[in-house]
């Protein structure tokens, strides 16, 4: 059908543009490749494992690897060397974990195209695109490909290209031409539709030759991330100066040889250096995408799966989110009579006395349209107007005056496909009822009653508009017509209302009865009369006593007096596109943590703006998905809550994995650094520090993402905007819990050693005792207000799995002399045993009242 442009021009029916055929197409895509810029290799491949090997911890076992060869011990430095091959694949398959689930997302947020292909409109990939693809460009679509205009007029914004903020007119070909302006890959449509034929693909478009690319989502480092790497840099300088120190302590003051102790220095830089850290944000934030992903919602950037945790306050668009977008035309209002539009049979004729209202509505509808409320009156005129003198099969629009924030109706010029007059034009209008009595001056009682007709219908929970017409003479000769500046030029009678029911999505009470309980704030926002956003809020269980903010009143508002408006009301209504902007921001200012959710181009400096842009995947512009960070691919507001609450459960398990790495490496690093201090023997070497590493790295990694969400976890109030996993009232529980495995540590070690026991007796029980209170510390940092044997449920398989990994190890001390040996621990005895399962119990032991202590200062984790 024919599809209606500014300035009057039209489509032709997508039958007679025919476009390729599908096998055609396939054989162009495997002749030519796929519609796809050069992107970068992926961080998996030689360049991941390049920075794997950059690593500072693989960097200090390559040197302690040295120093063990220089003094003599091969089979230390090369069990080392091993070692340095086993952490970095581990590394390695981690990253490469998360960018595959990060490469899945790219594929799934790759941008869409339209294309006529056998003369059927379907939606295609834009990799699928081929030379001679048939293209129908709209309002808000990313052009896929290089292209010529074949029919219609756009304006195209290619500042991308040129630089310039200014959108330029695209037009059809002059007559006897075939191909009119260009369009280029990359560009994006601000207004107008319009039919164009590919001409370049891939790196054959502009965009290609220059070298840009847009295929790739851009993966820039979160807030947090930034700060954690600032974190682990002043730890690493922290680390070698310590380090250093205690090298040149031991060699010129202890009067020990120079390459042990500047081992003893690297063991304590090892033990100093929370390199799991990065990993664990990498990790963490790249499977959570993938997890939110499985409940159709698409992280276009990484930071935002950092914040979806902390909103306070969700804005939605009412229609497609809160509702099914599946708009009825459901009541007939005119002057004199009124129409339940739900009786019509699909046979039934409508009553004569609404003709005129819905074919002035139709008129004033595009023939294609792509909005839910045009696309119903199109579907009851069809029904009910066919066959009668009516229903403008082949109307020829001449001009069009569009919505706009100072008139909310629309008006088109139509020439009939009638000859009874030919020496008039219609004027069909339709938009807000209040817009449309404005254009039809109407005297005061008049206009008074039809806004009482307008609450009557509202308070029905439906969206109402408002219908006039009019006509004007056409151009003498056919020439061109000198058309008024404003529809208020115009002479309009009014014809009627038409009432549309929208029904609410399922699931979305109990969606927002979730928000409620979550402490997150739900601020409806609609361009609908104030009435019918009431009545579905009541609808929808948004609040008991709904209380509404107009966007007329918020023009009038300042912006403190704005923000103090929006703590007190559930629900914006009559909103232009630019107010949503004035209310992120509003809202920012007073603390929250916002997400917004739009589909339209106008939307899409809201969407920036908040700390959460959320767009419509089914119905939204690419210019909104594109401006958004994430993109709800069912339209849901169901599956936005349950991706809140995974990103809640990933903060969450983010904040117990911080504070496990935070509490082993306290006993780490005082086992690297007191010894020698004290003047014992070195207890934990180089090699011992790697075999933890092996237990450490897969619990942080690994086995704290697989967490499952704590109970209460949607039961919380969101976290505040600045909270983060480091702070100190967070970490100081988990540090003293560390200490207290420190201090049982060495003083059971000093006593053995004061007994008489052997330096490897004394490593053998310690490290023992090591290992079993790093797994006590994984337990306790599953739940803290559990006691950690508790905490040994099997939710987790990883729990098992790693417990499992420990057995092997203790096993494999147990049976191979030789792996003592290369490790420097004594034999396995009996007296060794007891004394690690003594400090062990004693850790167990200390860590309940420890708690009850600690308690009183600490914050649970959020």
């Amino acid at each position: 059908m024919p599809e209606s442009l500014p300035g009057g021009t039209q489509l032709p029916p997508l039958q007679a543009l025919r476009g390729l055929e599908p096998a055609r197409a396939r054989e162009l895509l495997q002749l030519d490749g796929p519609n796809t810029l050069p992107g970068g290799a992926p961080r998996y491949g030689l360049r991941g494992i390049f920075d794997v090997l950059r690593e500072p911890m693989l960097l200090m076992l390559l040197g302690a690897g040295t120093i063990y060869l220089l003094l003599g011990d091969r089979a230390e430095a090369l069990a080392l060397l091993g070692f340095v091959f086993v952490v970095a694949a581990i590394s390695w398959l981690q990253q490469r974990r998360s960018e595959h689930a990060l490469q899945a997302l790219r594929d799934l947020s790759a941008p869409r195209a339209c294309v006529v292909r056998g003369g059927i409109e379907q939606r295609i990939a834009a990799r699928e695109v081929v030379v001679g693809d048939l293209l129908l460009l709209r309002e808000g679509d990313r052009i896929p490909a290089d292209a010529r205009l074949l029919h219609g007029q756009l304006q195209v914004d290619e500042s991308l290209l040129s630089g310039e903020s200014a959108s330029v007119d695209r037009g059809p070909p002059p007559a006897g031409q075939r191909l009119g302006d260009p369009v280029l890959a990359g560009t994006q449509v601000t207004k107008g539709v319009a039919v164009a034929e590919v001409v370049a693909t891939a790196g054959a478009t502009a965009i290609g030759r220059i070298g840009l690319d847009l295929a790739s989502i851009p993966q820039q480092p979160s807030a947090l991330q930034r700060s954690t790497l600032r974190l682990v840099r002043r730890l690493a300088l922290l680390a070698w100066l310590l380090a250093a120190a205690l090298a040149v302590i031991e060699w010129r003051l202890r009067g020990q040889p120079p390459l042990p102790s500047v081992l003893a220095g690297i063991a304590l830089a090892m033990a100093l250096l929370p390199e799991e850290i990065p990993v664990i944000l990498s990790v963490f934030l790249g499977l959570g995408a993938s997890r939110i992903a499985a409940v159709r919602v698409l992280a276009r950037r990484i930071p935002a799966v950092e914040a979806l945790g902390g909103i306070g306050v969700l804005a939605l668009d009412k229609t497609g989110t809160l509702t099914a977008n599946r708009m009825r035309l459901v009541a007939l209002r005119t002057p004199r009579a009124q129409f339940d539009a739900t009786t019509l049979a699909a046979a039934q004729p409508l009553p004569e006395e609404f003709h005129r209202l819905l074919e002035f509505a139709t008129l004033a509808t595009p023939a294609d349209p792509f909005d839910p409320m045009e696309q119903a009156i199109r579907e009851l005129a069809a029904r009910g107007l066919r066959g009668t003198e009516h229903w403008h099969a082949a109307a020829q629009v001449q001009a069009e005056y569009g919505l706009s924030a100072g008139m909310l109706a629309m008006t088109r010029v139509v020439q009939p496909d009638r000859d009874d007059a030919p020496a008039r034009l219609l004027l069909a209008s339709k938009g807000a009822p209040e817009a449309v009595v404005d254009l039809c001056h109407l005297p005061p009682a008049q206009a008074t009653q039809i806004l009482r007709q307008v609450e009557q219908l509202a308070a029905r929970g439906l969206r109402v508009l408002g219908v006039a017409c009019g006509s004007w003479p056409a151009p003498a000769g056919g020439g061109d017509a000198a058309w008024p500046a404003s529809q208020h030029d115009f002479d309009f009678e009014f014809l009627g209302l038409l009432g549309f029911f929208d029904p609410p999505r399922e699931g979305v009470a109990q969606a927002l009865a979730e928000c409620r309980d979550a402490g997150v704030r739900v601020l409806m926002l609609t361009g609908d009369h104030p009435a019918t956003a009431r009545a579905l809020a009541l609808q929808v269980g948004l609040a008991r006593r709904p209380r509404v903010l107009c966007g007329d009143v918020i023009d009038r508002l300042d912006d403190r007096r704005l923000a103090t408006w929006l703590r007190r009301v559930q629900v914006c209504a009559r909103l232009q596109p630019q107010h949503k902007l004035r209310l992120v921001r509003a809202l920012q200012a007073g603390g929250e943590v916002v997400a917004m959710t739009g589909d339209g181009v106008n939307d899409a400096p809201a969407l920036r703006a908040a700390d959460v842009g959320v767009a419509m995947g089914a119905r939204g512009t690419d210019v909104a998905r594109e401006a958004a960070a994430l993109v709800l691919l069912d339209d849901s507001f169901p599956a936005m809550v349950e991706a809140m609450r995974q990103g809640r459960r990933i903060w969450d398990n983010l904040a117990k994995a911080v504070a496990f790495v935070a509490a082993v490496h306290v006993p780490v690093v005082l086992l690297a650094l007191l010894p020698p201090l004290l003047g014992w023997p070195a207890l934990l070497l180089p090699l011992h520090i790697v075999l933890l590493q092996l237990v450490i790295d897969p619990a942080c990694s690994v086995l704290f993402e697989a967490e499952p969400a704590a109970p209460d976890l949607m039961r919380r109030p969101p976290r505040p905007r600045r909270a983060s996993p480091f702070a100190a009232r967070r970490l100081w529980p988990a540090l003293a819990q560390g200490a207290v495995l420190a201090a049982l540590l060495l003083a059971g070690c000093g006593w053995l050693l004061a007994r008489g026991w052997s330096a490897p007796d004394v490593r053998l029980a310690m490290f023992l005792a090591l290992l079993g209170g790093v797994l006590v510390l994984i337990l306790a940092a599953r739940d803290p207000a559990r006691p950690p044997w508790r905490n040994a449920r099997p939710d987790n398989p990883w729990v098992g799995r790693l417990g499992l990994g420990a057995l092997a190890l203790l096993l494999a001390l147990a049976l191979l002399p030789g792996l003592r040996g290369l490790l420097g621990l004594g034999a396995w005895r009996p007296p060794a045993l007891l004394a690690a399962a003594a400090m062990l119990l004693g850790f167990v032991a200390a860590l309940r009242p420890l708690r009850r202590v600690v308690a009183r200062g600490a914050a649970p984790p959020r």
